[in-house]
């Protein structure tokens, strides 16, 4: 394991491999957060603190505005076997870093805590207070949600004018994120012996009209401030039985229903309890989706800046990421980091060296107003 107290921070590959090469899977965060913690705890320009998992570092320089950097320190499980440690492979500007969370996210997290490190320091001050959020628990539950934790226990950390979360974009520009709510729709039937299946009403079967609903069901597009989302609905999962010689009395088809940001939460429960009227309806899983918010003077500066060296045009965000947290709590967000979101999760999960340094630099042109 890399000792925590000897992180790189002069070479974003390095860096990156370190960080990588710590495991955190969700809910064993602890060793890279120690780690994160000791090197920006050296940093004379950063007050630092730690909440459970969650680390975070803020300037003090008192600029009238301050912009929030934020990147989540954990991944999903690893393969088997381990897809870690990382290698090395290409050349040039082909380089690629393979292993677990080279892209979600700590390519990201590697990019901005070089930033961290770096500005703040004497003839590098940016032009806002900057504060670099790293937190644990994004990929399983919303409930242990380190981000929502920090909000809970000390919003005075987040507060912000504006934020962008390094979540993969592949170095373009996403604005808002999905919403995403899980339902289960149930059917109801009656038990009895499959031998003398007449005398019951077979749950499972019930259900048909729901898989036809769904399998027919057209995804929709749906234009915000600009940017076209698609809308998905999706079983995702069905159960239903007790024994191969019973007839079932029940049958539950979980239902995933990703939603555009022209849609509050309340709204599409709403669609789906129309969609799904005289079934069971329970809501499992539900967060709300977040608006591009690109109109706001902080955001429209963000994406001149970063599209003058990256060119190309903002995109929305197909999926759900914390900028909806951050819309929450009254911060404009955009999704901006290096890593193709494709191979988020992937047992081939790579990034392109070069992403690195773009984000890494198109970042630092803005922040420091170049």
């Amino acid at each position: 394991m890399t000792d925590p107290a000897t992180l790189p921070s002069s070479d974003l590959v390095d860096l990156l491999a370190a960080i990588c090469d710590i495991e955190s899977v969700s809910g064993d965060e602890a060793a890279l957060a120690d780690a994160v913690e000791a090197l920006l705890g050296d940093q004379p320009h950063l007050e630092v603190h730690r909440d459970g998992d969650a680390v975070v570092a803020r300037t003090t320089l008192g600029r009238d505005r301050r912009v929030v950097l934020a990147g989540h320190l954990d991944t999903v499980p690893l393969t088997d076997p381990p897809n870690l440690p990382t290698r090395l492979a290409g050349e040039g500007d082909d380089r690629e870093l393979w292993g677990r969370g080279t892209v979600d996210m700590k390519a990201g997290v590697a990019v901005m805590l070089a930033l961290a490190v770096e500005l703040g320091r004497p003839g590098a001050a940016p032009v806002a207070d900057l504060t670099y959020v790293f937190y644990d628990h994004e990929e399983v539950e919303e409930s242990k949600s380190g981000l929502k934790r920090l909000a809970r226990n000390r919003p005075d950390l987040l507060a912000g004018d504006f934020a962008v979360l390094g979540e993969p974009t592949s170095a373009d520009i996403e604005g808002g994120c999905q919403g995403t709510i899980r339902v289960d729709v149930t059917t109801r039937g009656v038990a009895a012996h499959s031998a003398r299946s007449w005398r019951g009403e077979n749950a499972i079967h019930g259900a048909a009209p729901i898989l036809t609903l769904l399998s027919g069901y057209e995804a929709v597009q749906v234009e915000v401030d600009g940017l076209l989302y698609r809308e998905g609905l999706n079983a995702v999962g069905i159960r239903g039985g007790i024994a191969g010689n019973v007839v079932p009395d029940a049958c539950t088809v979980t239902v995933n229903y990703r939603f555009a940001p022209s849609r509050t939460l309340a709204e599409a429960e709403q669609h789906l309890r129309e969609l799904f009227d005289g079934y069971e309806v329970v809501v499992t899983d539900a967060s709300p989706a977040a608006r591009p918010g690109l109109d706001d003077p902080l955001a429209a500066e963000f994406v001149a800046a970063v599209l003058d060296r990256t060119g190309g045009a903002p995109k929305p965000k197909y999926g759900w990421t914390d900028v909806a947290r951050f819309a929450e709590l009254g911060i404009p967000a955009v999704n901006f980091g290096p890593g193709d979101a494709l191979l988020a999760h992937a047992d081939d999960e790579r990034v392109r060296v070069a992403e690195l340094g773009v984000c890494r630099d198109a970042l630092r042109a803005w922040l420091v107003g170049a």
